[in-house]
């Protein structure tokens, strides 16, 4: 293909007993719709309770061992029944001062970790790093496939 040139898609006519619908491909018309990978479910857009936020804003408060990993299974078990889905964990804006601006909570292994401005943030959750610097968000929700949901301070989630 030259540069002026795009690829264009092959239209098939539908086969007998397939639907005719585009996109559907070989999947029957009467098959369950299965949400395609990647595909965000409409719970993850409904606000969160403050319950859950005041939760997730003690998980830095210097809580012991025990108690972070109390507090993490509590947080897991209500984004999975209000959500459907749990976040691998957070990006937030750090208030200890310098040289400190950002922190990771982590809900896998409860792991509260402080960076400084120079020091890179792993991934997946570096792409939120710069949301969370910002100011503007109560904390941003980070999850394994990728997706960064913003959260406002009133529980309102930001789509993307």
């Amino acid at each position: 293909m030259g540069n002026t040139e795009r690829p264009r898609r092959i239209v098939r006519p539908a086969q007998q007993g397939l639907a005719a619908q585009p996109g559907l491909g070989a999947r029957r018309a009467s098959a369950p719709a299965n949400p395609a990978p990647g595909v965000v479910r409409r719970e993850l857009y409904t606000p969160r309770s403050r319950k859950l936020m005041d939760a997730v804003g003690r998980l830095d408060a210097g809580l012991d061992e025990q108690a972070c990993r109390s507090l993490a299974d509590w947080l897991r078990e209500q984004y999975t029944t209000a959500y459907g889905s749990v976040p691998l964990g957070y990006v937030a804006r750090c208030h200890l001062g310098p040289p400190y601006v950002d922190h990771q909570l982590s809900l896998l292994g409860v792991i509260v970790r402080h960076f400084s401005a120079a020091e890179p943030m792993p991934e997946p959750f570096s792409a939120a790093r710069m949301l969370a610097r910002s100011g503007g968000y109560a904390y941003i929700e980070v999850y394994d496939d990728g997706l960064i949901l913003p959260v406002l301070d009133d529980g309102t989630v930001v789509r993307p």
